[in-house]
């Protein structure tokens, strides 16, 4: 009996420690799984922003057509700004006229959002705008800073708006690539459209051009891609 009872025993603590061992195990299992999983998403963040970087530093390399320059226009407000006064933050700069009939308007309104979930990310650290909205018109014959002030007004009440004189938006359109196109013979105080690129181009603080956003881009999308660029530049 007592030798029955010794080989219980036995058995017993072999057991426990066959369990215990194969605790140990899983346990040792989920943490390599978790460290590896943490691995290989960093490795993936990291991989994405390095080329994030490389296409960044393409855009500026030599044999490609450089977008934006220096200029000098009148914002909404009456005064002067110029390219310097987007040197220090990312901007995100958009072309179009206030007498657009929809493209422009559902554009703006997207890009109201793109501000709002950039401003308002949980991982700002600072209450300075991360951001710096621009809409420069392509018809600044009806487009005065006054037109621009009113029109702005019903999207954000951050957006710049630019104008200037004929030659000077036509030489800030030339500079950033943007196509567009009045009618010819328009008479004094007759409706016309104006056909142009829809992009948003993103600059960085150095007002050298990184990426440009189109139509397919959601808000969401969009402002996931322009905060991973804020991200990138911080690093």
């Amino acid at each position: 009996m007592r030798g029955l009872l010794e080989e219980g025993a036995i058995k017993l603590c072999r057991n426990r420690d066959r369990d215990i061992d194969l605790g140990l195990f899983h346990g040792q299992q989920e943490y390599f799984s978790r460290a590896g999983a943490g691995l290989i998403f960093y490795f993936r963040y990291e991989k994405a922003r390095m080329e994030r970087k490389r296409v960044a530093e393409a855009a500026k390399g030599v044999g490609r057509p450089k977008v934006g320059g220096p200029f000098e226009l009148v914002d909404h407000k009456g005064g002067k700004f110029s390219s310097e006064d987007m040197k220090g933050k990312y901007s995100l700069v958009y072309f179009g006229f206030t007498h657009c009939p929809d493209i422009c308007p559902e554009e703006l309104d997207k890009m109201a959002q793109m501000i709002d979930l950039i401003n308002n990310s949980p991982t700002r650290t600072s209450s300075t705008p991360l951001l710096l909205p621009i809409f420069i018109t392509c018809d600044p014959a009806r487009d005065t800073p006054a037109v621009l002030a009113t029109y702005l007004a019903e999207f954000h009440p951050s957006i710049i708006g630019l104008t200037g004189t004929w030659e000077q938006i036509k030489d800030i359109c030339k500079k950033y690539r943007v196509y567009f196109s009045t009618p010819e013979g328009v008479q004094k105080g007759e409706d016309y459209l104006v056909d142009h690129s829809i992009y948003f181009y993103l600059m960085d603080p150095e007002g050298d051009f990184v990426e440009a956003i189109g139509r397919q881009h959601s808000p969401e999308q969009a402002a996931g891609i322009i905060g991973e660029h804020i991200g990138d530049w911080k690093r």
